[in-house]
């Protein structure tokens, strides 16, 4: 058989008709170079916010069940629409869900883990020469229920599927050119890289970047897949994700990643650690940091996952009589060669931000990367600050 190439294209870029007619010609371009093409594809545009906005004009606290099989939809949609489109480009094509194409995951809803993918139907319609164009973001638990992966779970899809079919490379395709040193709409400065290692794209991807999953890379890093984040529009080889940390950056630093829908539960008492690990245990809750000490603890959540959190906070404060929990939390991380053991460059952050009025909540270090925590209000202005400071000045 041909050589596989396995394109994922984001919301943005099937956002309507007229763009999904361009993603359309892009994948017989590459039909057109003799690659057998299997194509993942995210809703279009706001839909998945839409769904989810109808889901608690019904609900304050919608069951996770129900809005995996509500979200679902959205990708089942842009799909359809999609191979419709490459059959008038005069290219055999087939729409598979996630269960079709054999994705198992593990029994959570809003944000499984993908377990083991079974790609047997995809293959057979790629050995008939079609094009096979997947929903993303979905599959099926072993308890044969429809699961979703969570935001941006589209690019696990493809990373794992091209992990089966033992594809050549994986392409995440979306209205940005690649990776960038930070967000360009929040940091003017912001540098497209050329090459990033998987294991700083993952704690980028982990700590807020927004241009790929954090299980996709986590998948790509295992497997040692190809990754390209490029541009759907335009011929740039945008940002690979698979090179030797050595070889990876011209700059020390990769880049400045922020997160704002964080929330911190704090307890007290000998039994303060068992507590928190329960609770996010109990509720399937998607752990960002734990401090444990020997009478006190702080658990860190990313809410992304957590749609029904008004709910899941009211069984913790039952379950935990003295929680303490702060909303509105943020943070800002800085990613590089060893940045979590330089006390003079995590210095001159502090300081830059003390200058500018900002305060530091707290720090946490790993060798790859220091998080400085904040209020949410704040992330923009220290992701600036902080870039400045270890990335345009290092």
């Amino acid at each position: 058989m041909q050589a596989i190439v396995v394109q994922k294209y984001g919301g943005s870029s099937v956002a309507d008709t007229a763009r999904i007619r361009l993603v359309a010609e892009r994948i017989a371009a590459t039909r057109r170079r003799d690659k057998a093409v299997c194509v993942v594809v995210s809703a279009m545009g706001t839909t998945t916010n839409e769904l989810l906005a109808r889901a608690r004009e019904i609900s304050a606290a919608p069951s996770r069940r129900e809005l995996d099989m509500l979200l679902s939809c959205g990708e089942r949609a842009a799909m359809a629409l999609l191979s419709m489109a490459v059959h008038e480009l005069g290219y055999d094509s087939v729409s598979l869900t996630g269960s079709q194409c054999g994705i198992i995951t593990n029994d959570r809803h809003s944000g499984a883990r993908i377990i083991e993918v079974r790609p047997f139907r995809v293959l057979d319609e790629l050995e008939r020469g079609r094009v096979v164009i997947v929903a993303g973001f979905q599959g099926v638990s072993y308890r044969r229920e429809i699961t979703t992966l969570g935001r941006g779970g589209s690019d696990t899809t493809a990373v794992a599927l091209a992990a089966a079919l033992g594809a050549e490379c994986c392409e995440i395709c979306s209205d940005v050119d690649g990776v960038y040193s930070a967000d360009p709409r929040v940091v003017g400065a912001a540098e497209l890289m050329d090459a990033i290692s998987h294991d700083q794209m993952l704690e980028l991807a982990a700590h807020g970047a927004k241009v790929l999953h954090v299980e996709a890379v986590e998948v790509a890093r295992r497997f040692q897949i190809g990754l390209y984040a490029r541009a759907t529009a335009g011929n740039g080889e945008g940002t690979r994700i698979d090179v030797p940390e050595a070889a990876s950056r011209a700059h020390r630093v990769a880049g400045v990643s922020g997160q704002k829908n964080l929330v911190r539960l704090g307890a007290r008492g000998a039994q303060a650690t068992a507590a928190l690990l329960a609770l996010a245990q109990g509720d399937k809750l998607p752990m960002q940091s734990l401090v444990a000490g020997a009478d006190r603890a702080e658990l860190t959540l990313a809410l992304d996952d957590v749609p029904d959190w008004s709910a899941v906070r009211e069984r913790a404060r039952a379950q935990i009589p003295d929680l303490v929990i702060e909303e509105g939390v943020g943070a800002v991380s800085v990613v590089g060669d060893f940045i979590g053991r330089d006390a003079e460059a995590v210095d001159r952050a502090r300081q830059a931000a003390a200058r500018s009025g900002l305060i530091i909540d707290g720090i946490l270090t790993s060798p790859l990367r220091a998080t400085f925590l904040c209020q949410a209000s704040a992330v923009d202005a220290l992701t600036q600050i902080v870039h400045q400071v270890l990335r345009e000045a290092p």
